[in-house]
Formats: structure tokens, sequence, C-alpha cells
């Protein structure tokens, strides 16, 4: 899971211009690690109801209607995502917004990703 969401979030930056020129040169590996971790430690830790389908359906549906509904579930990765990298790379206000705009559309393409793994063929 956790090299999906990299590969995701290295290729979403990376065809970001005004985000990735504005990550300071020698830490973009260490920026997308950090992302990449935040991600999948947020997906691990949510709870997942048998009512909402359980198991890593049930987390990706709750990760697709909190992004429609801009939920509290991407609200609080977003937060703590922004602080991390605010603190231990020192990106301005602007990048950390970008990036934390970012990201419903890395979790929606990680949510799409495993939809269409799953799906029998």
């Amino acid at each position: 899971m956790f090299d999906e969401i990299l590969n995701l979030v290295k290729e979403h930056l990376d065809n970001n211009p005004a985000i990735s020129s504005a990550i300071p040169a020698g830490q973009a590996d260490a920026v997308h690690n950090e992302i990449a971790t935040h991600l999948a430690n947020s997906l691990n830790s949510q709870p997942t109801p048998a009512a909402e389908g359980g198991g890593l359906e049930g987390i990706l549906s709750k990760v697709e209607s909190s992004i429609a509904s801009g939920g509290t579930f991407t609200s609080a990765i977003e937060g703590g995502l922004v602080n991390s990298l605010a603190t231990k790379f020192g990106l301005p206000p602007s990048i950390t917004g970008a990036i934390a705009g970012a990201l419903p559309g890395i979790l929606q393409k990680y949510a799409a990703n495993k939809v269409q793994g799953n799906t029998p063929s």
C-alpha cells in the first residue's frame, strides 16, 4: 500500500510544477515520503464498520465519501500533514496549502486503482 501511495504522490506532485519547483532541492524524496507515510497511516488507522463494507472496500468507500463532502477524514489528514511539512521542511503556507489541495486527487486515484485492481476480469 505504501509504495502505491508513494508513487501516486510523486506522480501527482511532479506533474504540478508550482509545487515541485517550490520544494527545496534535495528534499523532494523526503517530502514525498512524508506525504505518503501520512496518507498510509491515516488510511490504516480508520476503523471501518462492517455496515460500510468492512476491509479495504469499506475504507475506500469512506475515503470517497469524505472527499466528495469535504469531510473530517480529509480535513484531518490535510491539517496534520500541513503542520508536519511546515515543521519538518520549513515549507511556506502557499506550498503546504497546495499540497493539501492535491490530497483529494491523490486519494481518489488510490481508491480508483484499488477498485480497478479488485474488480474481477
